[in-house]
């Protein structure tokens, strides 16, 4: 699987200096602890295993798993028997065994530049055992889920380790979706309370938080699903904790129990209007109000290995995003390795994930990954653009990063403004830069290689998805010689395969099927209410393996080549969206009897969203109608859905058995006619009409 030698040309080398200080120096060293690991899996885990606390021991087998669904029951489980507290791992282990307590946990760099916060280890402790508390005094329990609908800020952070610590499941909705979106990942997860803010700045636009937090506990209502409680942060309105969300009263500089910076310089400094909260005192409860008097002392609750520890949900192809549930102990020790090792931490770095927290990214490399070594991250809140687009390279300077992972979205973004830019600053202690989200075509990753790097820094190009809890396939940056555009070779653990229609394995270069063969830790352990879509999903169509739903190429130097989604999905932005899910949206407007969604090429997002919309009989298509179902998607999903493209389709090029023929229409939208064997379809003269009906601008 691993080649005895990797190619000598046409590859990129990690630096000498970078070598001296690697956890793994060379491609030998990487082989022999991948053969340790995918052989004798119970002692390479075991050994990670020992850099942390665990309340009881493990007995018997580290991993057990059953992938085939012909011989029964799909499951996997690491550690049984084991007992910890991921919340205790993370920082009371830092604090008190440790001394980190005086080390940075986080730089926040808000949206405005000057808007900061620094919080160390013991800061936040202290104030994730408050905030458990208060979780304690309203009832929430082990097991109980809890959604949080936050920006990104330090509390957000709080929040979710302070439900880890007192065995709550936390349930985080990305602060960019929707009320509707929000309304029904809360009503799956059947969670008894929401964490929001009064809002947050991107850029120059307000998101109203808050507002939207309320529109989706209305519909939660009307559903018959009522949630009692809702706490709020107070983020933008600056008042004191005594004065209520809301008020005509003039904004004070906020006061923050434990984070003494705070205290003294106050968060926001620039002056953004300050939107007017609804406030509902049945409902609502103020942040700050339940932290005051509230104990920094809370003990942990000691949890099962295989007790769930969060529920973060995905796009499926079915329209119906599905709840990964991880669990706790796994997912912890495959985070901290894969946040080791690729990323090759050192004590003095600063490491800076661009990701938000409502994604898996941000997650595992954001909260759990860095925080389990004791590092010192930047929680960013703004725009890579914004105010200008030096905003990264600023940060980078101003906080000495040393280790940058971001999206090939933001690189692509950023090169259409050239060099000059990212030359205004140093970057001179950058040492590896990281991708996420998507494969990066090749002319991104010489960029950002030869530009922001400036040939000196590896590009660890990472592959896995938010199933997998971390990395999959990936690059170590002093061991793997890089072809860019390439997710190299398998993690620690992690026994890729590629397969054929038929469930073959292919051997040597070849594309297919991307199958993973055993389990590894950090993997999923079911959607959670729905173990049957969690069988069907991802084991069903070949029994004995775990379905990526990717396609891959290895090459002649048996490199790993990641070529997109085989499902009915799209990743824009690095975000995974289900085609089913939009063309659902689409079609509950009163106009439309039929949708399709396609992806279609885009020089930054990776791929935008191409619609083909057929009317019912004696709707009109104009601009007004474009303009609701661009608003209706944006409603139901959130804005990372809007459609680029909407095309009038008066019929759709379907199957003899009324099967959509996407791969025609995938043709279309990108202008291409050949479009292969068109015999099965039941009339090609809709094609060419299709083909006449482009759409060359978007809505």
């Amino acid at each position: 699987m691993i080649p005895d030698q990797v190619p000598k040309e046409d590859v990129f080398h990690g630096s000498d200096d970078l070598k001296k200080e690697a956890h793994i120096s060379s491609f030998e060293k990487y082989k022999e602890l991948y053969t340790k690991s995918v052989v004798n899996p119970d002692d390479f885990w075991g050994d990670i295993a020992k850099d942390f606390f665990w309340k009881t021991k493990h007995k018997g087998q580290f991993l057990q798993y059953n992938f085939d669904v012909t011989r029964g029951k799909i499951f996997i489980k690491c550690m049984e028997g084991a007992s910890t507290n991921i919340c205790y791992n993370l920082l009371d282990r830092n604090v008190h065994e440790r001394n980190l307590g005086d080390k940075v946990a986080f730089y926040w760099e808000g949206n405005e530049p000057g808007d900061e916060l620094k919080v160390t280890y013991r800061e936040l402790l202290h104030r994730v055992c408050q905030f458990a508390n208060v979780l304690k005094s309203q009832g929430v329990k082990k097991g109980d889920r809890v959604s949080i609908y936050m920006p990104m800020v330090v509390e957000l952070v709080v929040a979710m380790l302070a439900c880890a610590r007192i065995g709550a499941v936390h349930s985080i909705v990305f602060a960019g979706f929707s009320a509707e979106s929000l309304c029904e990942r809360i009503m799956d997860s059947q969670c008894s309370l929401l964490i929001t803010a009064d809002g947050f700045y991107r850029g120059d636009k307000l998101i109203s938080l808050k507002l939207l937090a309320d529109e989706a506990l209305q519909k939660c209502r009307e559903k018959g699903f009522p949630v009692e409680k809702c706490i709020v942060l107070k983020h933008l309105s600056k008042e004191t904790e005594d004065t209520p969300l809301g008020s005509q009263s003039p904004p004070a500089k906020r006061s923050c129990p434990d984070l003494q910076q705070e205290k003294q310089t106050g968060r926001i400094k620039k002056t953004h209007p300050v939107p007017q909260v609804p406030w509902n005192p049945e409902v609502d409860l103020c942040w700050h109000a339940l932290l005051r008097g509230a104990s920094n002392d809370c003990d942990p609750v000691w949890c099962e290995s295989e007790d769930p520890l969060f529920i973060l949900y995905t796009s499926g192809s079915t329209g119906k995003p599905k709840g990964v549930l991880h669990t706790i102990s796994g997912y912890m020790l495959y985070t901290a390795a894969t946040f080791k090792f690729v990323f090759d931490y050192q004590p003095d770095d600063i490491y800076w994930c661009t990701a938000d927290i409502g994604w898996i990214t941000g997650h595992s490399y954001i909260t759990y990954g860095p925080l389990a070594y004791g590092a010192t991250s930047v929680l960013f809140e703004g725009l890579p653009t914004y105010p200008d687009v030096s905003r990264m390279w600023e940060i980078v300077d101003k906080y000495h990063v040393t280790k940058f992972y971001t999206a090939p979205t933001a690189i692509r973004l950023l090169m259409k403004y050239g060099s000059e830019p990212v030359q205004k600053y140093k970057r001179d202690s950058l040492k590896i830069l990281g991708t996420v989200g998507e494969p990066i075509n090749p002319e991104a990753w010489h960029w950002y290689y030869s530009v922001v790097g400036e040939k000196r820094c590896p590009i660890v190009d990472t592959f896995w998805q938010t199933e997998n809890g971390g990395h999959m396939l990936t690059p170590l940056p002093a061991a793997t010689p890089m072809k860019p555009g390439s997710a190299t070779f398998p993690f620690f653990g992690v026994v890729p395969a590629i397969l054929n229609e038929s469930g073959e394995e292919l051997e040597g270069p070849s594309e297919g099927y991307l199958v993973f063969k055993q389990a590894w830790p950090g993997m999923m352990r079911t959607v959670y209410g729905n173990y049957s879509r969690f069988e069907t999903t991802y084991f069903k169509k070949f029994p004995g393996y775990y379905v990526t739903g990717d396609g891959c190429r290895r090459d002649k130097d048996g490199y790993y080549w990641i070529t997109g989604r085989i499902d009915d999905m799209l990743n824009v932005s690095g975000h995974l969206l289900s085609t089913a899910e939009v063309e659902s949206a689409l079609v509950e407007h009163e106009a439309i009897a039929e949708a399709a969604v396609v992806g279609r090429p885009h020089p930054v997002k990776g791929e935008s969203l191409y619609c083909f919309v057929t009317l019912r009989d004696g709707a009109t298509y104009n601009q007004t109608l474009e303009a609701e179902l661009k608003k209706q998607v944006r409603e139901k999903i959130g804005a990372i859905a809007t459609p680029d493209y909407i095309q009038n389709a008066p019929g759709l090029p379907k199957t003899r058995s009324g099967k959509i023929m996407r791969r025609v229409l995938r043709k279309i939208a990108c202008n291409e006619r050949d479009l292969g064997d068109t015999s099965t379809l039941a009339d090609s003269s809709v094609v060419e009409q299709l083909f006449q009906n482009r759409c060359f601008t978007t809505v």
